[in-house]
């Protein structure tokens, strides 16, 4: 059975700043910590953006060195805090797909994993580039790859591609969220989508579709639906998504690691 780690939003700074008084790569040091002891043998540690939190090469470069530390084996998608050429120019293993968009798909024995690039950009031009994109040459790139799937799909993103509640997150969500649908429900072998994005655990279905929404390794959505700052952050525990293939379906954790106990006793 196949076996997933997942990581979202990781918003890597350089080193000596922090975001809300909390260090990046700190928190994320602790889950790849996580993941290494209890989860060696996942099958793949999927990071589905935003993986620095502005974009700049140090901060890139920093995130690459803690990487290299995972026991098991990376895939990596950007997300609206990206710079797309600039993550390509350092993580320079990942090969982007003929489009040059951070996508790609793997198969497993059980499953086809698609690693979806819903970067706006470029221009890089904030906030508009904030919000989501899949355009035609990234249609049609899932198009062909949900064409010769020969086993259900597992869909990774950093943009969820419909709304989640939450007022300012969903103002910039994937903006072509139907046409993404039209193209997923006429192929009909999508099992489950996963996003980031919004720094929540949120679980539901969409179209039928169930879907995964993450928290982040570092700052956390505040709770309140209609806050209109998709900015706003809260310190809650950090973060990473488990999710496990079975003969029946799937089934998808949330291992909140800063609080995880394993010194149980019987109550």
């Amino acid at each position: 059975m196949t076996k997933l780690i997942v990581f979202t939003d990781l918003h890597m700074t350089p080193e000596g700043t922090t975001i809300i008084g909390l260090d990046p790569y700190e928190r994320l040091r602790k889950g790849i910590e996580h993941v290494n002891l209890h989860h060696p043998d996942a099958d793949r540690v999927i990071f589905t953006g935003d993986l620095t939190h502005r974009a700049d090469h140090a901060s890139y470069l920093r995130l690459k060195g803690l990487l290299a530390t995972l026991v098991p084996p990376a895939a990596i998608t950007i997300g609206n805090h990206d710079n797309r050429e600039r993550f390509l120019d350092v993580f320079d293993h990942v090969a982007p797909d003929e489009g040059g968009f951070v996508q790609q798909a793997i198969d497993f024995p059980d499953c086809r994993v698609l690693l979806l690039d819903t970067l706006f950009a470029p221009p890089y031009d904030y906030p508009a580039s904030h919000s989501g994109l899949l355009c035609d040459q990234r249609l049609a790139w899932l198009d062909r790859k949900l064409a010769k799937a020969e086993r259900p799909v597992l869909l990774f993103m950093h943009h969820p591609p419909h709304p989640t509640g939450f007022t300012g997150m969903d103002s910039i969500r994937l903006t072509n969220e139907a046409t993404f649908y039209d193209l997923v429900l006429r192929h009909g072998n999508v099992r489950h989508i996963f996003a980031g994005h919004v720094h929540r655990t949120i679980g539901g279905s969409h179209h039928g579709i169930p879907f995964s929404i993450f928290k982040s390794p570092v700052h956390q959505q505040p709770m309140p639906f209609d806050a209109p700052n998709a900015s706003l952050s809260v310190d809650e525990p950090g973060a990473y998504g488990i999710v496990v293939l079975t003969p029946e379906g799937l089934q998808v954790h949330n291992e909140d690691y800063e609080i995880a106990r394993r010194d149980s006793a019987i109550a």
